[in-house]
C-alpha cells in the first residue's frame, strides 16, 4: 500500500510555492532512484490533475515523532538511541547523493506500524552537488549557525547541528535553544548563533559528548564535518554495541509501537482540512500548467519490485493453486481407478511389488533410473523418423466419404 500526497496548484500559486513543489518532485526522485533506504519516506509516482500535484509514498501511517513526544513523553538514551540510529542511516543516504536536507526534527520523522523511522517531506532539501546553497531556510531552534548567518555556504554539515538539536528535544521535550518554551524565532536564533549548552548531569557520558559534538557552532569542530560524515557519528563511543547492518535490516526491537486503528496525529480533523475560500479567485493559467509538463514520473526500480511482489507473487499463488487442484483430482481419479480394478489387483498385490506406494507411483513420485539426454533425438536413427516414401502413394486419390470417414476425429479433452 502507498500513501498520496496531494498539493493543490491553486493554492501553491497563491504561495508563490512552485519552485518549492518541483524541487520536491526532484528531491524524491534522487533519494528514491537506485539502492533503495529504508529510512527516507521514497517516492514510486508522480502526476498531476489540471488541479493537483500528486506523489506516490511510502505507507506511513504510525505518526511522527513530535506527536508521539508528546503522547508517550520525553524519551531515555535507549530509546533516543534507535530513533537516532534509524536516523543517521536516512540522513546518510541524503548525504552520499550531495542532498541537505534542512529541515530535520521530530515532526519530520514518520513511524511505519511497526515502530521504525523514516525521514519525510523534501520540500527544504537542496541538491549541492555544483553550488552551495546559502538560503536561511528551516526550523527555527534546529537551524545551523552557517545556516542563520546570511549569506553563508554550507552543505550537509547543517543536518548534523539539526540532528543534535533533534536529539536533544527528544530527551528533554524541548529544543536546546528554545529555554522557557519561547516563541520569539529573534531571540531563539540569537541564542542558537551566541549560547553554549548546558547538558545536564543526568545525562551519560557518552550522551553528553555526543551532543557536545553535534552542537559545535564552527563547522570545522562539528560531528560529521571533518571529512568522514557519517561514518565519525556512527563510531561516536554512544553507538557501541550497535550492529549497524542491523539497524539497516530494522533487526532492532522498536521502543514504541503505533496503536493499530487510531489516528497517530494532534487532531484528526486537521489533516487535509483547508478552506477552499482561500483560493476562490485564483485562477490557474495555460502557463501554470505548463510549469508541470515534466512533473509526471515512474521510479523503474520500484517499479519492478512491485510488480514483483504484487503481480507475480499472485500469479505464482494462482499457479500453486492450480497445481494443487490438479493434483487432488489425480488422486481421486485414481482412487475410482482402484475401485473394481479386479484383474489388476491380483498383479499389484504380488509379493515382488512388495513396498511400492501406488499412490505414490501414480502421482510420479518415484524417481525414474534413467533420464533422457536433453537436446538430443533419443532414436536408433533420426532419419527413420517419418520418412516414408511419398512414390508409394502417389496414384492414391482421397476421396469425400474417405474424409468423411474422419469427421468426428477432433476432440479436446476438457478435464485437462
Amino acid at each position: 500500500m502507498y500513501a498520496m500526497k496531494c498539493l493543490d496548484k491553486k493554492r501553491i500559486k497563491m504561495k508563490q510555492g512552485e519552485t518549492l513543489a518541483l524541487n520536491e518532485r526532484i528531491m524524491l526522485s534522487l533519494v528514491s532512484t537506485g539502492v533503495d533506504c529504508p529510512f527516507i519516506v521514497c517516492m514510486t509516482y508522480a502526476f498531476h490533475t489540471p488541479d493537483k500535484l500528486c506523489f506516490i509514498l511510502d505507507l506511513m501511517n504510525g505518526g511522527d515523532l513530535h506527536y508521539h513526544l508528546s503522547q508517550h513523553g520525553v524519551f531515555n538514551e535507549d530509546e533516543m538511541r534507535f530513533y537516532a540510529a534509524e536516523v543517521i542511516l536516512g540522513l546518510e543516504h541524503m548525504h552520499r547523493r550531495y542532498i541537505v536536507y534542512r529541515d530535520l526534527k521530530p515532526a519530520n520523522i514518520l513511524l511505519d506500524e511497526h515502530g521504525h523511522v523514516r525521514i519525510s517531506d523534501l520540500g527544504l532539501a537542496c541538491d549541492f552537488s555544483k553550488k552551495k546553497p546559502h538560503a536561511s531556510v528551516g526550523t527555527h531552534g534546529y537551524m545551523a549557525p552557517e545556516v542563520l548567518s546570511k549569506q553563508t555556504a554550507y552543505d550537509s554539515s547543517a543536518d548534523w547541528f539539526s540532528f543534535g538539536c533533534m536529539l536533544y528535544k527528544l530527551l528533554k521535550g524541548h529544543s536546546p535553544f528554545r529555554q522557557h518554551k519561547t516563541k520569539d524565532k529573534h531571540e531563539i536564533d540569537r541564542m542558537t548563533l551566541t549560547m553554549n549548552v548546558e547538558l545536564p548531569d543526568s545525562f551519560s557520558k557518552e550522551l553528553k559528548d555526543l551532543l557536545e559534538g553535534l552542537l559545535q557552532r564552527e563547522v570545522y569542530n562539528r560531528l560529521g564535518c571533518k571529512g568522514r560524515g557519517s561514518d565519525e557519528v556512527k563510531e561516536h563511543p554512544f553507538f557501541t554495541g550497535l550492529d549497524w547492518t542491523q539497524v539497516y535490516m530494522q533487526k532492532y526491537t522498536p521502543p514504541l509501537i503505533p496503536p493499530r486503528g487510531e489516528v497517530n496525529a494532534a487532531d484528526a480533523f486537521d489533516i487535509g482540512s483547508f478552506d477552499e475560500e482561500d483560493t476562490k479567485g485564483i485562477k490557474l493559467t495555460e502557463a501554470d500548467q505548463d510549469l508541470y509538463k515534466n512533473f509526471p514520473l515512474t521510479i523503474s526500480e520500484r517499479w519492478q519490485n512491485e510488480v514483483a511482489e504484487t503481480v507475480l507473487e499472485t500469479i505464482n499463488l494462482e499457479t500453486d493453486k492450480i497445481e494443487q487442484k490438479k493434483k487432488a483430482k489425480q488422486k481421486a481419479r485414481f482412487n475410482d481407478d482402484e475401485k473394481g480394478s479386479g484383474e489388476s489387483d491380483e498383479v499389484k498385490e504380488h509379493p515382488f511389488f512388495t513396498g511400492l506406494d501406488w499412490t505414490q507411483v501414480y502421482m510420479q513420485k518415484y524417481t525414474p533410473p534413467l533420464i533422457p539426454p536433453r537436446g538430443e533425438v533419443n532414436a536408433a536413427d533420426a532419419f527413420d523418423i517419418g520418412s516414408f516414401d511419398e512414390e508409394d502413394t502417389k496414384g492414391i486419390k482421397l476421396t469425400e466419404a474417405d474424409q468423411d470417414l474422419y469427421k468426428n476425429f477432433p476432440l479436446t479433452i476438457s478435464e485437462s
